[in-house]
């Protein structure tokens, strides 16, 4: 928006300044930095008529003063105005089709306002207006009645225009007239939904830009950041002006197609190579499953490397069983029931810790997966080797050693996969595996910071022309879980599966794509420099804190690969540590407790303290969430962990400037000292943990 005159003509004219009213403000107004963005739409404020609401099409929003006085219902009544620009902008040259535009624009904010937070809906509750009465009904919206809405019409005056809801309108706006917020956590599963006071998901996200928080938690989950929220929202933009223009399915198609050329060319991958996106990295698990069941006829083993840190339903999903209780198409399904269509296969896990707790030795797990397989070949079955390479402590097995011993099994079956979801991996690397004919799961949601749930697999050229030549299809049942077009097209194994999209994950990858973009941008060598002073620095930092203790040594980092070359393989970037208090570890509950007390603002539990403790407690701060590890073999205990993301690096590469890059670098070390200091104050104020 080229002008906003919202608040800068409101300052001294209103109680909305007064101290008590400027914080309630600024969460209102954080909020209004999630409305599409738009230029030359100015937004006006009346003085002269208080309760106008009126929208100029194609120019400006005409706003009363007395919303002002009611931020959140301001904040509703612009998420619907520019909302209803964004669509009238996007029609084509017939600007006559505005029903499309009220229709949109009050879906669009319907949901909007159901991502509001309690407190603020709360505050709406009594208001009694024509829009937020039509927002507030909690129904299936009917197209056709909402034809009759004359009051939608008297908002921007275009009363004698088309009044038919053309068919090919449908799919566009029940794919496309959501918050780019809302696209965001849709087509998941129920861990992407977030409460209703807080706006956070399972993994203490939230599914817009949360700039507030000091964010190192990449090895599990990171708020989107404005940078990627902006240009997603752009895309959605673009999107449906394309759709209204080509055609719905076309141009989710060319959007599909797009996304993955672009992540071809982020990491140089060969033409030839195929991806799959997947809502998360356990669907993925699920696609190497329903894979190997078309393409070999021999009883099937997986070999789950590292199974104590892959994600908690990868076994089930490997079995081709439910592993959450709804899909990511929204399908009620039971978790642990076997999938339709998938027949009964071995799983042999490996973890990385003994029974009593104790890290294995690198020669420890290598043997350990060598024995497995060998006797596996044995009995004539095909493996599925599950390697890892960095898991959510920063660990790898097996050795490249070990897999050039497995070339002198006789008669070995074996299709190999890389599980590289932390995305720890500089592009030669994912080249390399490929080459071999390694099949490699990634995501966009951890190293590179896009939302959570974007997952993929990458096929190499050689697997991609097997299963293009099988004539058997997917096991039936993940019609429940995947779209005909989450598949290659030039596989015809997936033409049972359903139809339609996954817009939510498209805009997620989409988000993940921006991210790494702008990390590439950044030359290499600030890059590896960057890398290597910000982790030298958590990890002294860990190690001078007397309440923290580190759980990496010097065999955990590199215990399986060693190059002089710098690589984000040859470096720790996640680093996970257990918590004392007065020399006594945490138990389970408390580091739960304290990894949710640390990702929120404690101010009110220290009223009386000094402004210096007061700032330290409101400062929420985001790491990587808990992960069960016992404690010296036996006590039952959990780590956090703070990890490198690739914002690091790409946040601080401001104008060119090296010296500006640097300085942005030690800011976020600066960051890393606070995030220590809030868990000492959290452990020196028992009460908390209580």
């Amino acid at each position: 928006m080229t002008k906003n005159l919202l608040i800068e003509d409101q300052y001294k004219r209103t109680s909305l300044f007064e101290k008590e009213n400027v914080n309630y403000l600024v969460r209102v107004l954080k909020r209004f930095n999630t409305v599409p963005k738009i230029n030359n739409i100015n937004i006006i404020t009346s003085t002269s008529q208080p309760n106008v609401f009126k929208i100029v099409p194609n120019k400006s929003i005409i706003i009363g003063t007395s919303f002002l006085n009611q931020p959140v219902l301001a904040l509703v009544y612009l998420r619907y105005g520019i909302e209803w620009q964004l669509w009238y902008k996007a029609l084509n040259e017939d600007k006559k089709d505005t029903v499309l535009c009220d229709i949109s624009a009050l879906e669009a904010t319907r949901i909007f306002y159901k991502l509001l937070p309690k407190d603020d809906k709360e505050k709406l509750e009594p208001i009694d207006c024509f829009l937020l009465n039509l927002i507030k009904k909690d129904e299936q919206l009917d197209t056709e009645s909402l034809l009759n809405y004359e009051g939608l019409q008297q908002f921007h005056g275009l009363i004698k225009t088309n009044n038919v809801f053309k068919e090919s309108w449908k799919p566009i706006v029940e794919n496309l007239a959501k918050p780019t917020e809302y696209l965001l956590m849709s087509g998941g599963d129920l861990r992407l939904n977030i409460d209703e006071i807080q706006l956070l998901n399972k993994y203490g996200c939230r599914p817009f830009p949360r700039p507030e928080a000091f964010t190192f938690a990449s090895s599990t989950a990171t708020s989107v950041s404005n940078f990627a929220f902006d240009k997603t929202d752009k895309t959605r933009s673009i999107l449906i002006k394309n759709s209204l223009k080509n055609g719905f399915k076309n141009t989710t198609i060319e959007f599909s197609e797009l996304l993955k050329n672009n992540l071809k060319k982020t990491f140089r991958l060969n033409n030839e190579s195929e991806i799959i996106f997947s809502p998360s990295g356990t669907d993925s698990s699920l696609q190497i499953a329903a894979i190997t069941q078309i393409t070999s006829n021999k009883e099937i083993t997986h070999v789950l490397v590292a199974s104590d840190e892959t994600g908690s339903g990868v076994p089930s999903a490997l079995k081709g069983c439910h592993f959450e209780n709804t899909t990511a198409l929204n399908f009620p399904i039971k978790k642990g029931d076997k999938i339709e269509g998938f027949r009964d296969v071995d799983l042999i896990e490996i973890p990385f810790k003994n029974e009593h707790g104790d890290l294995k030795s690198a020669a420890q797990m290598d043997e350990e997966v060598f024995e497995a397989i060998s006797k596996t070949n044995k009995l004539g079955r095909h493996v599925v080797l599950h390697t890892m390479d960095q898991s959510k402590l920063g660990y790898q097995s097996p050795s490249a050693e070990m897999i050039k011993r497995l070339n002198k099994l006789k008669n070995l079956s074996i299709q190999i996969i890389v599980d590289g979801s932390q995305l720890r991996l500089d592009p030669k690397d994912l080249q390399n595996y490929l080459n071999k004919g390694y099949i490699v799961t990634i995501t966009g949601s951890k190293y590179f910071t896009g939302p959570p749930y974007s997952g993929a697999l990458i096929l190499p050229k050689n697997v991609s022309k097997l299963i293009r030549s099988v004539k058997k299809t997917l096991p039936s049942g993940l019609t429940q879980y995947y779209n005909h077009s989450d598949w290659p097209t030039s596989w015809s194994c997936s033409d049972n599966l359903s139809d339609g999209f996954n817009y939510g994950s498209y805009m997620r990858w989409n988000a993940a794509i921006v991210e790494m973009d702008r990390y590439y941008k950044t030359p290499v060598l600030y890059r590896n420099m960057g890398i290597e002073m910000f982790c030298n620095f958590v990890e002294d930092s860990i190690n001078e804190a007397s309440f923290l203790e580190p759980i990496y040594g010097n065999e955990t980092n590199k215990n399986t690969y060693n190059s002089e070359e710098f690589g984000l393989r040859s470096i720790r970037t996640i680093f996970p540590f257990f918590i004392l208090q007065n020399n006594k570890v945490l138990s389970v509950n408390n580091v739960k407790k304290l990894y949710i007390l640390l990702n929120s603002d404690l101010s009110d539990k220290f009223k009386d303290a000094p402004l210096e403790i007061i700032r330290l407690a409101s400062q929420k701060c985001h790491i990587g969430q808990a992960v069960n590890v016992k404690y010296s073999n036996e006590i039952e205990s959990a780590i956090l962990r703070i990890s490198l993301g690739a914002r690091v690096i790409s946040e601080s590469w401001v104008n060119r400037d090296i010296s500006i890059f640097f300085r942005n670098i030690e800011n976020q070390m600066n960051q890393i000292t606070v995030i220590i200091k809030k868990i000492e104050l959290i452990l020196n104020t028992p009460d908390l943990l209580d």
